[in-house]
């Protein structure tokens, strides 16, 4: 195979009735420059220049290198220089940018030119000019394929950009050792370490946002008329200020900690606040949930892997416990984790070591663990889906938070500081609630929690039509539901509760009962027979 014989029509394998895509042999996607562009953007946005170039970077070197090794094994190459300049006929060839055909070693280690670069093009679209080369993808690209292709690290940076506004783009390629201190720290952009490293500069940056978060929460609340709170969770009911004194009194002793509740409770939040009041303070705070994650997947998140130690893995990368070091280690959902997997668990925290996937070697970790779940982990053991020694392990220390409707003084703070979240976020004029809408606030079970909660308070700030929310804003659920104890707290019998709904739904359509039977889900014939039980037919 010589490289004037590629042809896009044989290296593009596709079914025109449906089904994978195929590129040189390789499983490919087709996807227009505009969302790589907007990727590009959101990268630049949430992580700044630096930690966006080394991730695309990298990416670019991956594709390379993957490509290079692709056609070496689907092709026989006249020569291995033949086989070098197919690199650059595949940039043309998937339209990342325009090449002279008659000059194809133009990415040979001399370095050379490429017009109408898709990076560029976005770069100009979505951010103007810009005052350094921002083909950062096709630089990675090069550099991966003439690395594996020349057998040695070869990277490429641009001299010349049209993104920053020069007539043509111009690449040099030299290996590691050539550029020498010429590029300074840019090599760095290549490898995981310069990535990690900037990820931690973006980390810290984060923590102080999040400290400056914190200080608006606290003025929100001041707006939205409830107490300070230092674990922003609204601790009103005698259940939760005891839950949230023994969270204090444990932050600072360095045991496991399992954090139970329903779904929706704030368990997370309870994590945080552990955290924060905790000696590791200081470091991260990093949460996953384990129930959202293959086994194979969670094994590698958790532990890291080697590379090559399965499909995909190119590089070496740490895990979740690696990447918390010094600091805390949220596992959400633990009673998801599957059994061949918790034997795993169990060492790392007996040991305070971990294995990466694929290596044969330990590595040394000083991690908190925080766990929680919604299960009664006593009847995973009992039933033999969870192992009774991770249990203990994990389970040192045990926070119950309460459901929302057992502690029902918290209702209306967290309501309150909700809606001031949710008024601030869509800028609507919005400054309380009225009486009737905290009344039936406090009357509804909250099946979803702090959750719901918080979804019902966006809702209404949407919808609210006055600068006060009312009790016709708030979900269907939440406003046609009836207090089902009396005043002094005792249950109301069945029948009282559903003749004064029947009551409140005729109430609401102005006596139509083809409309209150609709509002209460049920027929008209049921309506019927159930004012005619509880003698409503004149009402």
């Amino acid at each position: 195979m010589r490289v004037d014989d590629l042809d896009l029509k044989e290296l593009l394998e596709l079914d025109p009735k449906g089904g994978p895509v195929h590129f040189a042999g390789q499983k490919a996607l087709i996807c227009d420059t505009l969302s790589h562009g907007i990727l590009r953007n959101e990268l630049i946005d949430t992580y700044g220049n630096k930690t966006a170039w080394g991730i695309l970077s990298r990416f670019g070197y991956i594709h390379g290198r993957n490509m290079a090794m692709a056609l070496k094994s689907k092709f026989k190459w006249e020569s291995d220089e033949d086989w070098r300049k197919a690199g650059t006929r595949i940039l043309a060839l998937q339209g990342l940018v325009m090449v002279d055909p008659d000059n194809l070693d133009v990415f040979g280690p001399k370095g050379g030119t490429w017009r109408d670069s898709y990076e560029a093009e976005q770069q100009l679209l979505l951010k103007g000019r810009s005052d350094k080369p921002v083909c950062w993808n096709l630089c990675g690209f090069i550099s991966g394929y003439l690395s594996y292709s020349l057998d040695k690290e070869m990277y490429a940076f641009e001299d010349k950009c049209i993104g920053k506004g020069d007539t043509a783009c111009h690449v040099m390629i030299r290996s590691e050792e050539e550029w020498g201190k010429v590029a300074g720290g840019d090599l760095a952009v290549f490898k995981r370490v310069g990535i990690d490293a900037t990820l931690k500069e973006v980390t810290a940056k984060l923590k102080r946002a999040e400290a400056e978060l914190g200080e608006k929460t606290r003025k929100l609340a001041a707006l939205a008329q409830v107490d300070d709170d230092p674990g922003e969770l609204m601790a009103r009911s005698p259940e939760m200020r005891r839950l949230m004194e023994l969270a204090k009194t444990i932050a600072g002793i360095d045991s496991t900690v399992l954090i139970t509740g329903e779904s929706g409770t704030g368990k997370e939040r309870v994590a945080r606040f552990v955290h924060d009041y905790s000696a590791k303070a200081t470091g991260p705070f990093i949460a996953v949930n384990c129930g959202a994650i293959t086994e194979t997947l969670l094994e590698s998140e958790l532990f890291g892997h080697a590379r090559g130690a399965f499909t995909g893995a190119t590089v070496d990368r740490p895990g979740l416990f690696e990447a918390a070091n010094g600091g805390t280690l949220f596992l959400d959902e633990v009673g998801e984790i599957p059994i061949p997997l918790q034997v795993k668990l169990l060492r790392a925290l007996q040991e305070k070591e971990v294995r990466r996937v694929g290596e044969n070697k330990n590595r040394s970790v000083n991690v908190r663990i925080l766990s929680a779940t919604n299960k009664n982990l006593k009847t995973e053991v009992a039933e033999k889906r969870f192992r009774e020694d991770l249990y203990y392990r994990l389970n040192v220390v045990e926070l119950a938070v309460p459901s929302l409707r057992n502690r029902r003084e918290d209702i209306l703070p967290l309501a309150r500081l909700l809606l001031a979240e949710a008024t601030m976020q869509m800028k609507r004029p919005i400054n309380g609630l009225t009486a009737s809408a905290a009344d039936q606030l406090v009357s509804y079970g909250w099946p979803g929690n702090v959750r719901e909660l918080a979804n019902a308070m966006e809702r209404a700030v949407a919808v609210a039509k006055g600068n006060r929310v009312d009790i016709e804003d708030l979900p269907p659920e939440v406003r046609l539901v009836l207090p089902i104890v009396s005043e002094k707290g005792v249950p109301r019998f069945l029948k009282d509760v559903e003749k004064d709904c029947i009551l409140s739904a005729l109430e609401k359509t102005e006596g139509n009962r083809r409309k209150a039977a609709e509002l209460m889900g049920v027929g008209v014939a049921t309506l019927y027979r159930k004012l005619k039980a509880y003698k409503l037919l004149d009402k």
